[in-house]
């Protein structure tokens, strides 16, 4: 389990749970106070406020449970899967290009992260070195050879 993702969601989990704990409730307050609720707008802001962080901290907590049942050792050898970089040679301009299949928790400002759950990623995983594919994205059609990949057990 990639423990750095593991501990960005937890970390956001407890500043989401503090706002709902504290900051909320206090906003709740502050505008239940100037007088009638029933065309306060202040109030029901804050309520609104509350039931999206609400939303949110359900969501958080699945995709936790998610990212810590990923079992690394459980993850295939010899295809695509999370953490394998693999390079690729584009067949419509014959450029390779080299991508490191991560989590969109991952994702930063390399140019070789490619998040699993993208159309790219989603269409790589499980395929293996020789492989051909075409991948249907907002853009058209790309096609795809895998040319070779290092999955995250020969990293």
């Amino acid at each position: 389990m990639p423990k750095h993702v593991l501990a960005k969601l937890e970390t956001e989990l407890k500043a989401l749970k503090q706002a709902l704990l504290v900051d909320i409730p206090r906003e709740i307050a502050s505008a239940a106070s100037q007088g009638d609720l029933s065309e306060n707008a202040e109030y029901e802001q804050a309520l609104a406020k509350r039931d999206m962080y609400q939303n949110k901290v359900v969501l958080l907590e699945k995709r936790i449970a998610e990212v810590a049942s990923l079992d690394l050792d459980r993850l295939p050898r010899n295809k695509v899967a999370y953490g394998t970089r693999v390079t690729l040679l584009d067949l419509d301009s014959e450029k390779e290009v080299t991508y490191k299949l991560v989590l969109p928790e991952e994702l930063g400002d390399s140019p070789e992260h490619l998040s699993i759950s993208s159309p790219i990623g989603m269409a790589l995983v499980g395929l293996e070195e020789g492989a051909e594919v075409k991948i249907k994205i907002p853009a058209g059609v790309k096609r795809f050879e895998v040319l070779g990949l290092t999955t995250v057990h020969q990293q």
